[in-house]
């Protein structure tokens, strides 16, 4: 697949001068999720802290997308440059990695690839690990933030979606929590969804911390997403969103976007909630 790189394929390029490998782990808690290694990374990884670093912590709402110069200058820190050959993984398997794919990619950063299975697949490999440091130094980058706001959806522009329906918002989180038959992990939230919102969760398209195959996939979203239309993915905070979207990415040609703000965000509003 496109987007995804092999554990093999990853070590045969350890010596490439351009790879910068991002060790972007996240607690899955809210997700039902928990690693079995929180303290390893893979060699000559740099912590790309999506919670605290590479998200607008002035919001308000967890994981919210930063600004073009904070991404750049973060980014810069981390020593990444303009023409820098990233992988991204996470140590759940496949779980926060694509959110950093997806965040490079809306700031015009083209060559990143999310390691399939991440770290768990790493390590049955046979593959190097450290321990994480407390902190990290490197040579300052030359990378650049270029925004494309076309993916990206604020929630003025979903409320203003329900009426137009010109695109179809795709709800990552599981059939009960879609449902608002159970309360959201995250207190203060209301239960149910976005009026016309489909539900595909994401578990249903991953196996053992992998993206299920192409032809998986494909009758996956024929069942559960219209085909040829716009795609907004949503979830709880603009994570596991990103792997629909990683997913859609492989077998799809349309025009995708996040709901940043996401169910943290439309749950504790006054918009329109429907109950299944």
């Amino acid at each position: 697949m496109k987007n995804l790189i092999s554990p093999q394929q990853l070590s045969e390029q350890l010596q490439d001068q351009n790879l910068i490998i991002l060790d972007a782990s996240q607690d899955g808690k809210a997700a039902g999720l928990a690693t079995e290694y929180p303290d390893l990374m893979i060699e000559g990884a740099r912590i790309f802290d999506i919670k605290n670093t590479f998200s607008d912590i002035s919001s308000g709402l967890p994981n919210t997308f930063p600004s073009a110069e904070q991404f750049e200058k973060e980014c810069q820190k981390l020593g990444i440059n303009k023409g820098s050959n990233i992988v991204v993984y996470d140590n759940i398997g496949l779980f926060s990695s694509p959110r950093a794919w997806w965040m490079f990619q809306a700031m015009g950063h083209q060559n990143i690839k999310v390691l399939d299975g991440g770290l768990p697949a790493w390590l049955k490999e046979g593959f190097n690990t450290v321990s994480k440091p407390t902190t990290q130094e490197f040579e300052k980058g030359d990378f650049v933030a270029k925004l494309i706001p076309q993916k990206i959806r604020s929630m003025e522009e979903v409320v203003a979606n329900i009426s137009s329906e010109s695109e179809v918002v795709v709800d990552a989180r599981g059939k009960q929590r879609f449902d608002g038959t159970v309360e959201e992990p995250r207190p203060g939230m209301k239960s149910g969804h976005i009026p016309n919102a489909v539900n595909l969760p994401f578990k249903e398209i991953l196996e053992d911390g992998k993206l299920k195959s192409q032809e998986e996939l494909k009758s996956i979203f024929e069942e559960k997403v219209p085909s040829n239309q716009n795609l907004i993915f949503s979830c709880g905070s603009g994570i596991t969103a990103c792997i629909l979207h990683l997913a859609a990415s492989e077998i799809l040609d349309v025009p995708m976007s996040i709901y940043d703000g996401s169910w943290s965000e439309w749950g504790q509003s006054e918009n329109p909630i429907v109950k299944s």
